[in-house]
């Protein structure tokens, strides 16, 4: 069917793939909207001969959003140089987590959660060179031909299997899944020391090595740099209580994992995801750039626990 049998539906039906392709390559919902409307501009700005020729919209959609993609990893690398502290990618908020009509929390609610948006694997991502990271999410994750992948990097498609061969490489071996129910008890079992200021309990249930990395964007206080092994982190995360009273902690999916989110003052300051291996926390990832948070800024509690911090 070419572009005049699509039809604009057909064609506006397109954005939410467009948009999960978009997160995964990006990490931020903001870049990930430009990329896709700036995609669309170019498919609207083609003479309309042009588009009755398409045969497959949505692939060109796909490819023009994957090259301007491309792009922007490209300069983010330049820009991610001079960001204050460490980078992390946009939070998601799972289902019921989301704000009401707000135009990030509609962005964030398009896409679907699974294991290419954990803050783990994204975090991965970006240790990839861009044409990689293209290569795999798009081969790996959506099953996107290496012949298709081709038109978008510009290369040959044994060079696109290549690169994302040497992505696959990048990417640690899976390990033995934990149960749901385990990564949201050691979740609700941090929540708790972290609330009763125990730092004993906290050193339990954080593996010995276990690295905290946190994303202040220069705009909030933060920790510029991962702090490493749970002697160290524990203290840390009860300084922080004791700098914020008043602070709420809520049990809420993020990134499609068990996490939690602080909440002052009725606005959402904080968002933690975890990494879970073998029932203690192993990595944690907090991010507090406001710029960040928008998709949670009318987060709801009715029906979740909340509890102030003594």
């Amino acid at each position: 069917m070419g572009a005049a049998g699509a039809g604009i539906e057909g064609i506006a039906g397109e954005r939410g793939q467009l948009i999960n392709v978009a997160y995964r390559l990006l990490g931020s919902l903001a870049e990930s909207e430009d990329a896709v409307q700036e995609a669309y501009a170019r498919w609207y700005a083609l003479p309309r001969s042009r588009r009755d020729e398409i045969v497959s919209p949505g692939a060109w959609l796909t490819t023009v959003t994957g090259r301007i993609c491309l792009d922007v990893l490209g300069s983010a690398r330049v820009r991610r140089e001079r960001y204050v502290g460490a980078w992390l990618p946009d939070p998601l908020p799972g289902p019921g987590g989301r704000g009401q009509g707000s135009d990030p929390a509609d962005l964030a609610d398009q896409i679907v959660l699974d294991e290419s948006v954990t803050m783990a694997f994204l975090v991965v991502l970006e240790t990839m060179t861009p044409a990689e990271r293209v290569s795999f999410v798009l081969h790996d994750v959506f099953r996107y031909p290496f012949a298709e992948i081709a038109g978008v990097l510009g290369r040959t498609p044994a060079a696109c299997k290549q690169l994302a061969a040497s992505a696959r490489r990048r990417v640690p071996d899976a390990p033995a899944p934990v149960p749901a129910d385990v990564r949201s008890d050691a979740v609700r079992r941090v929540k708790e020391a972290w609330q009763n200021k125990d730092i004993a309990a906290l050193v339990d249930l954080l593996d010995p090595d276990a690295v905290m990395t946190a994303d202040g964007g220069g705009l909030v206080g933060a920790a510029l740099r991962p702090i490493e092994g749970g002697t160290r982190i524990a203290p840390y995360m009860v300084a922080i209580a004791d700098r914020a009273p008043g602070l709420e902690l809520l049990e809420r999916t993020v990134n499609g994992a068990p996490g939690l989110v602080a909440v002052r003052d009725g606005a959402v300051v904080t968002v933690a995801s975890f990494d879970v291996a073998e029932g203690r926390v192993a990595r944690i990832w907090v991010v507090r750039n406001p710029e960040k948070l928008q998709p949670w800024a009318a987060l709801r509690e009715a029906g979740e626990e909340a509890r102030d911090l003594p």
